[in-house]
């Protein structure tokens, strides 16, 4: 059997000819009890990028193998059911060194992928905007430069074996075109980090009064349901799917809650365990939305049985993208799925006064909206501003950048008590020096 190439299929679509793959996992500690979910989401996975998974193998290790990760007998196992299933690929559920994947290749004569690969591959089958066509290329330029010479040790195998010991045994034909390769492979990074940079820069200008409002992003796992929640909260159709990653691209709607206040609602992509570092890298202009909203709605689905490991996976990209400290508000979504007898009250006891919502049948939504709206009114100044009588540009701008809480009208002035962010404020104080502006509630530091 020859090793194909890393991942042949689409990432959007069934291809002709599906991979027929083995997935390896290994619970390195006895406590590990999500072996077995965790090959479920890479079974979930490899369906997404168009593989046919055809089994599975579990081991148990302290530590991972020097040569092959997974134990010798069990690397031997692995081979014989590649033979056995004609398997095109094998799927594991962890990073390999390069001599670690090589050595694997060499014995089981399949292709030997890791979740990243796969990962990769469908956020690059997805991409549909240029900017996330180039972060996607992004990364998958920074994952595959290290690993280059392995590529090329492949390459040799299968087109130069014979060499050995002949003319040129030295060199393999490969170590040339590594350098020329390395070189190419960086002169594209800096082009593409140049170009990323460009679109930033154009989107920051087109999206500059943006920041005068209060801005709300939705973070969690992948295919927990943002988008539905989204549109079901905005009244919009962002593309919904019920896939790993159907969304990739920030969309932002406008939020206007029971109070009559607005916000920004962004959809933001989801996240996955153990999310590839050059990814979240990568994705920094797309995650931009995350670090700078002023709440995150953390969405998670209450009938995943890897609800709290799915938690805890978002909560380290929060961390990694510097917004742990945002304040978040945890939506527990899908709960028309879960059985009667369920006790919601528990539920959201036990996840920090969560709010347990069904975006599908709209259960839940309004209690949703309304805490939504405490959170809103707590991350903005409480003002009282007085001007002179009739000076309507006043009113028509804390309309459209805050939220009209009174007024009242005497012979000699107007007084608006309103709701305002920490930039409106400012704004405030620069565009109308002679109104008298007055915190009756200070807002929280600007982000």
């Amino acid at each position: 059997m020859k090793a194909e190439s890393p991942v042949s299929a689409q990432g959007s679509g069934a291809p002709e000819k599906r991979q027929k793959v083995l997935l390896v996992g290994v619970a390195f500690s006895q406590a590990d009890s999500t072996g077995e979910g965790t090959l479920d989401e890479l079974a979930a996975l490899a369906d997404t990028a168009g593989m046919m998974v055809l089994d599975r193998l579990m081991q148990r290790r302290e530590s991972p193998d020097a040569r092959y990760f997974i134990g010798k007998g069990k690397a031997q196992e692995i081979a014989d059911l590649c033979e056995r299933l004609e398997i095109d690929a094998v799927l594991f559920d962890h990073e390999l060194s390069p001599a670690q994947a090589r050595n694997l290749e060499k014995l089981t004569e399949a292709a030997i992928l890791t979740r990243t690969e796969v990962i990769l591959h469908i956020f690059a089958g997805r991409a549909r905007t240029r900017q996330a066509r180039l972060q996607v290329e992004l990364a998958q330029l920074k994952y595959e430069m290290p690993r280059l010479r392995r590529m090329w040790t492949h390459l040799s195998r299968i087109e130069g074996g014979v060499r050995r010991g002949g003319v040129g045994a030295g060199r393999g034909p490969g170590e040339t075109q590594l350098e020329v390769d390395r070189r190419a492979s960086r002169k594209r990074v800096r082009e593409l980090e140049r170009s990323l940079e460009q679109i930033q820069r154009r989107k920051e200008t087109e999206t500059g009064p943006r920041k005068e409002q209060l801005t709300i992003a939705l973070v969690g796992y992948t295919n927990v349901g943002k988008s539905s929640l989204m549109n079901a909260l905005t009244g919009t159709g962002a593309f919904v799917e019920d896939r790993l990653f159907a969304t990739l691209d920030a969309t932002t709607r406008l939020l206007t809650t029971p109070q009559k206040q607005t916000a920004l609602l962004t959809d933001t992509v989801g996240f996955i365990r153990n999310l590839p570092h050059d990814l979240v890298a990568s994705f920094q202009a797309t995650l931009e939305e995350v670090r700078e909203a002023n709440l995150l709605l953390h969405v998670a689905d209450v009938t995943s049985e890897q609800l709290d490991a799915q938690m805890a996976a978002v909560r380290d990209v929060l961390t990694e993208l510097a917004c742990h400290e945002t304040p978040t508000l945890t939506v527990l979504n899908k709960a028309d799925r879960l059985p009667k007898a369920t006790a919601l009250s528990e539920l959201c006891a036990r996840y920090d006064n969560a709010v347990v919502v069904s975006a599908h049948t709209g259960s839940g939504l309004d209690q949703l909206l309304t805490a939504i709206d405490e959170r809103m009114a707590a991350a903005q100044a409480q003002v009282r501003i007085r001007t002179a009588p009739g000076d309507g540009r006043l009113r028509a701008y804390l309309a459209e950048h805050g939220t009209v809480l009174g007024e009242a009208y005497s012979g000699t002035e107007t007084t608006f008590d309103a709701l305002v962010g920490p930039r409106v404020l400012g704004r405030l104080r620069q565009q109308f020096p002679d109104a008298s502006i007055t915190e009756t509630r200070k807002a929280p530091v600007a982000k």
